[in-house]
């Protein structure tokens, strides 16, 4: 009897390098891998889309689109090219209007896509509907997915099998057509039981050809155990990566795979042994100079406590590292049990697990729900969608409050379209007033990244790439001696210090007996006027008052923006701005002096 085909989707150079570098991976140095894996025999792939999209824009200053353009022209054209969408959100950081959706498809179909796997993370049937529609109508494979995780312990009200059930049975009722099914757990907390179970359920609900497959997650330790269960309820097809971006927050390896599958009737994609091999030891060279954050090859036993998917979780550890505050990374984790269970428990997978995430890091850094990140806020006010239970009354209450916004019952893709900002003359208007050329691709890169979007069309993006040589280099730039004279206080005491480098004689002269007071808490009073400081480090994005200006107390004087999202600094009391001591675009660090009101 032959062994049963399972179709391995190859997600190294797309979810493998979002979980463990944060997406931030150029072309030109992974294109020798793709080679390789070409040669191992590996005919699909996931190679874009998602928050890989971004990140190039965000961070490489490079195209996704002509990334596309040239995996695509290595794999040849038969291979299975497939990419990550959000529903109405496609691989946008908002909702989408009709116009921008359609053009998604549209674009990547026209730079190389077979297939799309297309989500919702709150499982609202509503969010897939026209997405696919538009998926189809480009002449693209159109795989629709059921996101999964578990849920904390002591939590209940979705993420069970009869769940799961019903939103796949609400997805055949509504005529969505598709090609696929998936199950896609980002965080990688399904237990084993369930997945076995869910699976064996869709196998029974759906007609029995159809392909199903499972995602999963190594970050909670359960990713092996759960695909042999859903491999024993009968799947189609799974998810796999390549060393050194598989395991801990990625995707097993498929090495691994084909250990776990040893003398069973399992044909892993025709998988060799020493093929894959060779195919990671090239991809190892071509990724040996980028800095391997020790989480990304972690397990973690937390997780399923505070669901944070292997893309998101690295990707946020890296702007915390960018930004200083990586100490507080586990209390963020720890934080995130209670967002999720007052959010109305939708999936911990982009752009809801990022929601989390912003929102613990508010109350850690800001105390608990004193303020409320955008995202969250419209999230659980109804601005994305059906939560799968209801949001906490209380957490409702606040977030209308702090954004200024009524609930509302609305669909998505209404009050998208009915959005003029997200219309596709708006963007082409600000083509226009940036001088950028007015193409498809243009319209689409502005609109899915808004300001940093514009800012790599018009040459002015940055490249932010953690290698370990750059960052030797910039070790060795701080370890240089410093020698001048330099004024530093001890114990309230000012003293003239000379510096001087090797071991010569060093002054240290008392400065006319003069003492210094303790600094000033956040927001103390000083002198005639209140110093306003930043609460979390971050950029200046916009500076709403200016000196002389009266404010009351709570008024925005500044927006920050922080960790991707934006931080209002508001009056501690009312006043006049005596001053503004930072300017648009400055950086800023926790308890930098940014205002002071008289």
């Amino acid at each position: 009897m032959a062994k049963k085909f399972i179709d391995i989707m190859d997600t190294t150079f797309r979810d493998g390098f979002q979980s463990v570098f944060g997406g931030r991976v150029l072309m030109d140095d992974f294109f020798p891998a793709v080679e390789a894996a070409k040669t191992a025999g590996i005919t699909h792939y996931e190679f874009g889309g998602g928050a890989r999209f971004q990140s190039l824009y965000f961070y490489l200053k490079e195209d996704a689109f002509e990334m596309m353009d040239k995996f695509r022209k290595i794999v040849g054209p038969d291979a299975n090219l497939q990419t990550l969408a959000r529903g109405v959100n496609t691989v946008m950081l908002d909702t989408g209007s009709k116009d921008l959706i359609d053009l998604h498809a549209k674009m990547f179909k026209k730079h190389g896509t077979t297939t799309i796997r297309n989500f919702d993370a709150l499982n609202d049937v509503e969010n897939l509907k026209y997405s696919a529609e538009r998926i189809k109508h480009h002449g693209l494979k159109h795989e629709v997915v059921v996101t999964m995780m578990d849920l904390p312990p002591g939590c209940q009200g979705a993420h069970t099998v009869e769940f799961y059930e019903k939103t796949l049975r609400d997805i055949l009722d509504s005529g969505i057509p598709y090609d696929s099914v998936c199950f896609k757990d980002a965080s990688g907390t399904s237990n084993p039981q369930k997945v076995f179970e869910t699976i064996k359920m869709a196998r029974n609900l759906l007609p029995d050809d159809t392909h199903i497959r499972l995602h999963t997650h190594e970050t909670a330790g359960v990713s092996v155990a759960a695909y042999m269960a859903a491999l024993e309820a009968g799947v189609d097809g799974i998810d796999l990566a390549a060393s050194p971006v598989s395991g801990g927050t990625s995707q097993p390896d498929m090495l691994t795979m084909l250990h776990a599958t040893k003398g069973m009737d399992y044909d892993l994609g025709g998988l060799e042994i020493g093929k894959v091999l060779t195919y990671e030891k090239e991809l190892q060279a071509c990724l040996d100079d980028y800095f391997l954050p020790p989480e990304a090859t972690m397990v973690s036993p937390i997780i399923p406590f505070s669901p944070m998917p292997g893309g998101a979780l690295t990707a946020n550890t890296q702007m915390m590292r960018d930004n200083g505050i990586m100490d507080k990374f586990p209390e963020v984790i720890a934080a995130m049990q209670e967002v999720v269970e007052k959010g109305g428990y939708g999936t911990s997978v982009t752009p809801v697990s990022q929601f989390y995430f912003q929102q613990a890091l508010n109350n850690v850094m800001q105390g608990p729900w004193k303020a409320i990140a955008p995202g969250y806020g419209r999230m659980v006010l109804g601005y994305f969608g059906k939560t799968p239970v209801e949001p906490d009354p209380e957490v409702v209450k606040i977030a209308s409050e702090k954004l200024n916004l009524l609930p509302t019952k609305e669909k998505a893709l209404d009050l998208a379209d009915a959005d003029p900002a997200k219309s596709l003359e708006n963007w082409i208007n600000v083509l226009k007033e940036e001088d950028i050329e007015i193409t498809e691709e243009n319209i689409f890169i502005a609109a899915a990244c808004q300001e940093k979007g514009i800012a790599f069309l018009k040459g002015e993006g940055e490249l932010n790439v953690r290698k370990k040589s750059q960052m030797e280099e910039d070790c060795k730039g701080e370890k240089k001696e410093m020698s001048g004279n330099y004024t530093v206080v001890v114990d309230g005491q000012k003293f003239s210090v000379q510096v001087a480098e090797g071991s010569g004689d060093v002054q240290v002269v008392a400065v006319d007996g003069e003492s210094v007071a303790a600094a000033p808490a956040p927001n103390a009073p000083v002198g005639e006027g209140v110093e306003v400081k930043a609460l979390v480090p971050g950029n200046v994005w916009k500076i709403i008052a200016n000196p002389g200006q009266s404010v009351q107390e709570g008024d925005v004087i500044m927006i920050l923006e922080s960790m991707k999202m934006e931080i209002d600094v508001v009056a501690p009391k009312g006043g006049v701005v005596k001053s503004i001591n930072v300017a648009t675009n400055d950086k800023v660090v926790e308890g930098q002096l940014v205002a002071v009101i008289g």
